[in-house]
């Protein structure tokens, strides 16, 4: 919602609009795009995934798609939040404009911005000082996102052997009530008994349904690895292109060199060809010479506009690191706990419905 007094004269801004899931993929690539030093926050799953098997995983299922409606919110939520996201008109178009938006988004020409998946491979190959601390940071990534996925995977086989063990107790329900009928005197306790048992084999529908939102916090972080691992990718490109640019102008300082001296340090194809075919005359070399100056003046200026761009992206970079080490480190603390207290209150209930047998029993 729009908090700012309407203008009087002026059309009541929007409060609601419709957006598609290949929107909020629109936005979130822009934003990986223009803030390459941001752990941008990652969008829920698309289809479900880490289901046990009494959950559908139909990507249309309604619960599916309302616990995805709710990590979409999350998302926005995410980037409002953010010091920095929070201020891009994009964001702000998309939440408040109907249309024209999308139009923003590719006048700002983000995608001619976004790096080729191959430069990508090549960078983490070729670079020959990487950072310590990204790589650290990369493998962090890598390991957190292991742990969680076995984490989510272990989850979803204690579910499905929950719901299978509280199912069973229905059974209980049912013999008890076929006992009550031939039995006058203990009739109604069994009777009762096996309403007690029926309520508890039904209540795990609701229990792993409230499950599911604990572990959609943890798939959060499980996709959050992957913005992690979006910023090192850029600081190795980074990198890379600043060891390129080093690199090119070395050789173009030894070109100069040499033809400065008239001596040859390495082997190159142009060497062989001048003793083949001749030296080059002294007007043709001070021509070679002033343009190799010339690029290497600009290549100086360009090595050092790369280092200063180093520098800054690593001091941006590693400032939003911590602070979404500080909202990982709280966002999960809390998820635990909370999965750790719905599981006792869980237990608590089927201590309460054998207690309320018992009851039935003792009264028979």
């Amino acid at each position: 919602r729009a908090v700012e007094s309407q203008i009087e004269g002026q059309c009541a801004p929007v409060d609601s609009l419709w957006r598609r899931y290949s929107e909020f993929e629109l936005l979130r690539n822009y934003l990986s795009v223009t803030y390459p030093h941001i752990v941008v926050p990652p969008l829920p799953e698309k289809r479900a995934d880490f289901v046990w098997h009494k959950l559908s995983a139909d990507n249309m299922d309604p619960d599916f798609v309302e616990r995805r409606r709710m990590g979409l919110e999350n998302f926005l939520l995410r980037v409002a939040s953010h010091p920095v996201l929070c201020q891009d008109k994009i964001f702000h178009s998309f939440l408040t404009q109907e249309g024209g938006w999308k139009e923003m988004v590719n006048e700002t020409g983000f995608q001619l911005k976004a790096d080729s998946r191959l430069k990508a491979l090549n960078a983490t190959f070729r670079v020959k000082n990487p950072d310590k601390r990204f790589t650290e940071l990369k493998h962090y990534s890598d390991e957190l996102q292991s742990v969680i996925s076995h984490l989510l995977r272990v989850r979803a086989r204690v579910a499905d052997r929950l719901y299978g063990v509280y199912k069973v107790h229905g059974n209980y329900g049912r013999v008890f009530s076929e006992w009550s009928a031939i039995e006058k005197e203990m009739g109604d306790g069994l009777q009762s008994a096996g309403h007690h048992m029926d309520v508890y084999a039904a209540s795990i529908d609701d229990i792993l349904e409230e499950e599911e939102h604990y572990a959609d916090q943890l798939k959060e972080y499980l996709f959050y690895a992957e913005a992690l691992r979006a910023v090192c990718r850029k600081h190795e490109l980074m990198q890379y292109d600043l060891e390129m640019a080093a690199q090119d102008l070395t050789s173009k300082k030894q070109q100069c060199e040499e033809l400065a001296t008239g001596t040859v340090r390495t082997f190159s194809l142009k060497g062989m060809t001048s003793k083949l075919f001749g030296q080059e005359t002294p007007e043709q070399r001070e021509a070679k010479i002033k343009v190799l100056e010339e690029q290497i003046q600009e290549g100086e200026e360009q090595l050092k506009s790369k280092n200063l761009e180093g520098r800054d992206f690593v001091k941006s970079a590693w400032a939003d690191i911590e602070r979404f080490k500080e909202q990982k480190n709280h966002d999960l603390k809390e998820a635990l706990i909370s999965y750790a207290v719905m599981q006792i209150s869980m237990c608590k209930k089927g201590i309460q419905v054998w207690t309320n047998a018992k009851e039935c029993f003792s009264k028979m």
